[in-house]
C-alpha cells in the first residue's frame, strides 16, 4: 500500500512579490483562498507568513491571527504553521505570534548565511522561542540549514526544551547555504535517523531544485515542500500559475515512489499532533 507523504505548502515567504509572479499571495485574504485551493489540491501543512500592506515582510500577530482564523474556517483540520524566521521582525518580536497557539511554527536552531545577510539565531533567542512554543503548546518544526542544527535541536530535546518526536525541515539551495548535493542530503537523513530515529522530515529545496527536493524525500521515505515562497515557476520559461499547481505537481508525482498523499488525519498522526477539532 503507498505510504503517506505530508505536502507541506509555503504560500508567501518574505522575498517573492507580484512583480516575481502575480499569484504570490500578498494580502490575508489572498492568502487564505491560495491556501484553501492548495489543500485541496492536496497539501495538509500550510507554512505561513504574513506581510504589511506595501508587501513587506512583518511578524504582526494581528495579521497572523486574522490569517489563522481564515485558515481554520477554510481549510478545516489543516496544520497550521507560522514562521518565526528573522526577515519579518528582530528579537522577540519573531515570536510575538505563538501565543495564537498554531499548530507549528518553524524554528531554526543556528546561524546561516543567506544571500545578502546573515540568518542570525542567537543561541538565547532560540532558548526563548522554544521555551515560547513549549508554554503555549506548538510543536516546532526544526529548519535546518546544516549540519550542526541538526545536533543542536537533537541536544535540545534531550534537555526538554523541544518536546519529542522532532520534525525537521533540511533545506537545500540557499545560496551561501548548503548546495543541492545529493551525497549530503542522504547524510544529513542517515544522521537524523541515527540521533532521533523517531523523528520526521521533510526536504525543502529552493527555485528549480525544489522538484528536486521533492522527488528524494518522496524515494528516501520523507515529507515534501512545496509553494511560491520558494519558488515561483513550473520551469525555467513557465511561471506558477498558484500554490495550488505546486501542490498538484507532487500529487502527481508521488505514486513514481510508492507514495500518496496524507490525509489531514494522518498528516497530524505523523507529526503526533491532536486530532483536528
Amino acid at each position: 500500500m503507498p505510504t503517506p507523504c505530508i505536502i507541506t505548502v509555503a504560500i508567501t515567504g518574505s522575498l517573492p512579490t507580484k512583480k516575481d509572479n502575480p499569484a504570490v499571495p500578498i494580502t490575508v485574504a489572498e492568502q487564505v483562498e491560495s491556501t484553501q485551493e492548495a489543500f485541496e489540491a492536496g497539501a495538509t501543512l500550510a507554512h505561513c507568513h504574513v506581510r504589511n500592506d506595501d508587501g513587506t515582510p512583518t511578524s504582526d500577530p494581528e495579521r497572523f491571527g486574522r490569517l489563522v482564523e481564515g485558515l481554520r474556517k477554510h481549510c478545516p483540520g489543516m496544520i497550521v504553521q507560522l514562521s518565526t524566521g528573522g526577515r519579518s521582525g528582530a528579537g522577540r518580536e519573531r515570536g510575538g505570534m505563538l501565543p495564537l497557539r498554531p499548530d507549528m511554527a518553524s524554528l531554526s536552531t543556528g546561524s546561516v548565511n543567506f544571500p545578502t545577510r546573515v540568518y542570525e539565531n542567537a543561541p538565547d533567542l532560540v532558548d526563548w522561542l522554544a521555551d515560547e512554543m513549549l508554554a503555549y503548546d506548538v510543536k516546532p518544526e526544526i529548519e535546518a540549514f546544516d549540519l550542526s542544527m541538526i545536533f543542536q535541536a537533537v541536544k535540545m530535546a534531550e534537555a526538554g526544551r523541544i518536546r519529542a518526536p522532532l520534525h525537521v525541515q533540511l533545506v537545500m539551495g540557499v545560496k551561501n547555504a548548503m548546495p543541492v548535493d545529493r551525497p549530503t542530503f542522504e547524510f544529513y537523513v542517515a544522521t537524523l535517523q541515527r540521533l532521533a530515529p523517531d523523528a520526521t522530515w521533510t526536504g525543502a529545496g529552493i527555485g528549480k531544485d525544489q522538484i528536486t527536493l521533492n522527488r528524494w524525500s518522496l524515494e528516501l521515505g520523507g515529507h515534501c515542500r512545496t509553494g511560491l515562497e520558494d519558488n515561483v515557476r513550473m520551469d525555467r520559461e513557465t511561471l506558477a500559475p498558484s500554490n495550488a499547481a505546486l501542490v498538484r505537481r507532487v500529487v502527481e508525482l508521488c505514486p513514481e515512489y510508492g507514495r500518496r498523499p496524507a490525509t489531514v488525519a494522518e498528516a497530524r498522526s505523523l507529526l503526533s499532533l491532536p486530532a483536528a477539532a
